[in-house]
C-alpha cells in the first residue's frame, strides 16, 4: 500500500469522534453496556418468573379446560383442543382424567369455589348486604374479562343431557345448595325486618338466581355491566321491607287502581242497601 494511503487510513482510525472520544473505544463501551443491560434484563425476568407459582400439568389442563369451555361450551370442545391450549401432550390428559366429563366436573368444582356461594352463610354480615356482596363478587369476576364471559354454570345447563350424568348431578346439587343458602339469608332478613315478610323465601331465591342468569346473558350481548345493574336495582327494590307509610309513595297507576277499587266497593255497598 502506498505510504500516503496507509497514513490516511491510520489517520482515520485515530480520528476522534464528534464527542471527542476514540471511535473504537466508544464502540466497545456501547457493546459492553448493551451486554450488561441485556444480562440484567434477563436476570430480572428470570427472577420474576421464579417468584410466580408454577402450575402442575393437572392444573394447566384444568385451567385450559375452563377457558375453552367458556369459549366453546362443553360439547364443541374436544380433548385435543384442551391439551393444545394447556401446552401438554395428549397422553398427559389421560394420566389425570379418564374422560372429558370427569375433567368438566373438576372445572365446575373450581368455578363454584370462585363464585363464593359460601359468602351467603357468613352471619357476621347483615342479610341484605350479604346478598348484595355475593352477587357483586360474581360481577367482579365478569369484569375481569370485560363482561364478555358469562356464567359457566349457564353454559353447562344448556348442554345437560342423559349422556353426562356426572355433570348433571354436580350442577343440580350445587344449584340446590345455592338456592338453599340464598333462601336462608332471605329468611334471616325477614326475621330482622330488613326484607319484606310477605315474600316466599324459596320462590324469591329461585327467581333471583334465574334472573341473575338472564342478566349475565344480557351482559355478554351488550358487553357491559348495565344488565347487572338492572338486576341489582330491581332485586333490592323487591326485597326491601316497605315502610308503614309506603302507600303514600305509590306510583300513579297504583293510586288509580286503588281509587277505582274503592269506588266499586262503595257502589256495590249502596246497591245492597
Amino acid at each position: 500500500m502506498p505510504a500516503c494511503r496507509k497514513k490516511s487510513v491510520d489517520g482515520l482510525r485515530r480520528a476522534p469522534d464528534a464527542e471527542g472520544g476514540d471511535g473504537r473505544q466508544r464502540g466497545i463501551r456501547l457493546w459492553h453496556n448493551t451486554i450488561i443491560h441485556g444480562y440484567f434484563k434477563r436476570l430480572e425476568t428470570s427472577m420474576v418468573r421464579a417468584s410466580l407459582p408454577k402450575l402442575s400439568t393437572r392444573e394447566k389442563i384444568v385451567s385450559a379446560a375452563a377457558d375453552r369451555f367458556h369459549a366453546l361450551g362443553y360439547s364443541a370442545c374436544g380433548v385435543q383442543e384442551i391439551v393444545d391450549a394447556a401446552g401438554v401432550p395428549k397422553g398427559s390428559f389421560y394420566n389425570y382424567f379418564k374422560a372429558k366429563e370427569l375433567l368438566a366436573v373438576e372445572v365446575l368444582g373450581t368455578y363454584w369455589e370462585g363464585v363464593r356461594i359460601d359468602m351467603l352463610a357468613d352471619k357476621s354480615v347483615v342479610p341484605l348486604e350479604r346478598i348484595r356482596g355475593h352477587f357483586e363478587h360474581i360481577a367482579s369476576l365478569y369484569a375481569r374479562f370485560g363482561y364478555e364471559r358469562g356464567c359457566l354454570i349457564g353454559k353447562f345447563v344448556q348442554e345437560l343431557s342423559e349422556t353426562t350424568p356426572r355433570i348433571r348431578q354436580d350442577v343440580v346439587s350445587e344449584v340446590v345448595r345455592w338456592i338453599g343458602l340464598l333462601a336462608s339469608t332471605i329468611r334471616e332478613g325477614q326475621a330482622d325486618g330488613s326484607i319484606a315478610r310477605e315474600l316466599d323465601a324459596d320462590k324469591i331465591a329461585r327467581f333471583l338466581i334465574n334472573s341473575w342468569g338472564g342478566a349475565a346473558a344480557g351482559m355478554k350481548i351488550v358487553k357491559s355491566r348495565a344488565p347487572l345493574d338492572d338486576f341489582f336495582s330491581t332485586t333490592f327494590s323487591l326485597l326491601l321491607q316497605p315502610s308503614p307509610n309506603s302507600s303514600t309513595r305509590r306510583n300513579p297507576v297504583q293510586r288509580r287502581t286503588v281509587v277505582k277499587s274503592s269506588r266499586i266497593k262503595r257502589a256495590a255497598g249502596r246497591k245492597l242497601r
